[in-house]
C-alpha cells in the first residue's frame, strides 16, 4: 500500500519528469521552427495547418526518442536534491529499508514505462506518418519518408505457398496500379494464370478491385477462360505493403509491423532483421525506463561532495554507455547474425547486472 512517503517521492518524480519533458518540447519546437521558417512560408500553410499537419507528428516522435533519457535525468535531479538536503539519510535512519525506499521509484518507473509502451505501439508510428508526409511534401521533396506521394514499379508478391503475383506499376497516391498478373503453381505446373489491366484499392470494402481481367485455369483434360470487366479480390497485402522504404518500420503500428514482417517472410525477402529489431525494441525500451529509474535512484541517493553535478556526470556516462551498447547490438543484428530479440534486449540484460552491482555497493 502506498504511504505518505511513497506519494511524496512519487509526486517529486512525476512533477520533475513532466516539467523537464515540457521544457524540452518547447525548446525543440522553437529550434525546429527557426530551422524550417523558410519552408513553412513557402508552403503557404497557416499556423493551424502547420501545427496539425507537422508538429502533431513531430512532438510525439522527439519525445519518444528521448523519453528514457529524460526519465533518467529527472530521477537523478530530484533524488540528488533530496540527498543533498539529507532527506534520504533521515528516511533510512528512521527505519525504512533501502528496498522499501525504492518502492515509489518502481511504481513511477512502471507507470512511465506503460505510458511509453502504448505510445511506441500506436501513437508514435501514426505521428511518424503525419510528420513524414509533411516533410516529403513541403520540406524535402526527394525524401523517401513519404507514404502517399510517389510510385513504385515491378512489385513482386507471394500470395500463399502456391500463388505468386506481380504489379508492373503502382501509384501510391491513388492506390491504383497495373498491369497485374497472378499465377498458381502446383506439382511444378501452372494451374491458373490471371492477368488484369488495373488493380485498385476499394476503401469501402477494404478489398482489391481488378478491372478488365482474363482468368485462365488449366486442368488435366482442358482449360477454362473467363473474361470479366471487374472482380474483387481479397489479397493478403494492403496498400501500405506496396510502399516499402527504409522508414517503413517507423510508420507502422505494432500489429501492422507484425503482419508486415510475416508477409515479407512469406515473400522470402532479405534484410528483415532491422524490422524485427524495431519490433522487439518497442517492448525492450519500456523496460529500459524502469532500469534507468532504479539506476538513477541508487546513484543519486548517495550524498557526495559536488552534489547534483557529480550525479548528473555519472548519469550521462551511464546513459552514453547504454546508447553505445544498443547501437552495437543493433549493428551486429542488421549486418551480422545476432538474433533480433537479443539485439533488442542485450542492453537491458547488461544493465540488470549494473543495478545488482550498484545496489550491493549502495550505503544502506
Amino acid at each position: 500500500m502506498m504511504q505518505k512517503l511513497d506519494w511524496y517521492i512519487l509526486k517529486k518524480f512525476l512533477t520533475t519528469f513532466f516539467f523537464a519533458i515540457f521544457l524540452f518540447t518547447v525548446i525543440a519546437v522553437v529550434v525546429d521552427i527557426s530551422e524550417k521558417t523558410d519552408d513553412f512560408v513557402k508552403s503557404g500553410l497557416g499556423f493551424r495547418h502547420i501545427i496539425l499537419d507537422y508538429y502533431a507528428g513531430f512532438v510525439p516522435h522527439i519525445l519518444a526518442l528521448l523519453f528514457p533519457l529524460f526519465v533518467f535525468i529527472a530521477v537523478i535531479f530530484f533524488t540528488s536534491k533530496m540527498a543533498g538536503n539529507s532527506e534520504i539519510i533521515a528516511i533510512l535512519a528512521g527505519g525504512t529499508s533501502y528496498a522499501r525506499w525504492l518502492r515509489p521509484y518502481w511504481v513511477g518507473g512502471i507507470f512511465l514505462a506503460i505510458l511509453l509502451w502504448f505510445a511506441n505501439q500506436y501513437v508514435v508510428p501514426n505521428a511518424n506518418v503525419v510528420r513524414g508526409n509533411f516533410e516529403a511534401k513541403y520540406i524535402d521533396a526527394n525524401s523517401s519518408y513519404n507514404t502517399l506521394l510517389g510510385n513504385s514499379s515491378n512489385i513482386y508478391l507471394r500470395i500463399d505457398s502456391f500463388t505468386y503475383a506481380g504489379i508492373h506499376f503502382y501509384d501510391t497516391t491513388t492506390k491504383r496500379g497495373g498491369p497485374v498478373f497472378m499465377y498458381t503453381i502446383k506439382n511444378n505446373s501452372v494451374t491458373e494464370n490471371l492477368r488484369a489491366e488495373t488493380i485498385l484499392w476499394d476503401t469501402a470494402t477494404k478489398k482489391w478491385k481488378l478491372d478488365i481481367l482474363l482468368d485462365r485455369k488449366l486442368y488435366p483434360m482442358g482449360e477454362s477462360v473467363v473474361l470479366a470487366f471487374t472482380r474483387q479480390m481479397n489479397f493478403n497485402f494492403k496498400p501500405y505493403d506496396l510502399t516499402k522504404d527504409k522508414y517503413t518500420k517507423d510508420k507502422l503500428t505494432t500489429p501492422q509491423l507484425k503482419r508486415f514482417i510475416e508477409l515479407e517472410e512469406l515473400r522470402g525477402s532479405e534484410g528483415l532483421n532491422s524490422l524485427k529489431v524495431e519490433r522487439y525494441r518497442r517492448d525492450a525500451t519500456c523496460i529500459t525506463v524502469v532500469l534507468l529509474t532504479i539506476i538513477g535512484a541508487i546513484i543519486a541517493g548517495r550524498k557526495v561532495r559536488g552534489g547534483s553535478g557529480v550525479h548528473l556526470a555519472i548519469g550521462f556516462v551511464i546513459a552514453a554507455l547504454f546508447i553505445i551498447t544498443d547501437r552495437f547490438s543493433t549493428i551486429f543484428s542488421t549486418k551480422g547474425n545476432l538474433h533480433p530479440i537479443l539485439a533488442a534486449w542485450i542492453p537491458n540484460f547488461i544493465f540488470l547486472f549494473v543495478i545488482a552491482h550498484l545496489y550491493k555497493k549502495a550505503p544502506k
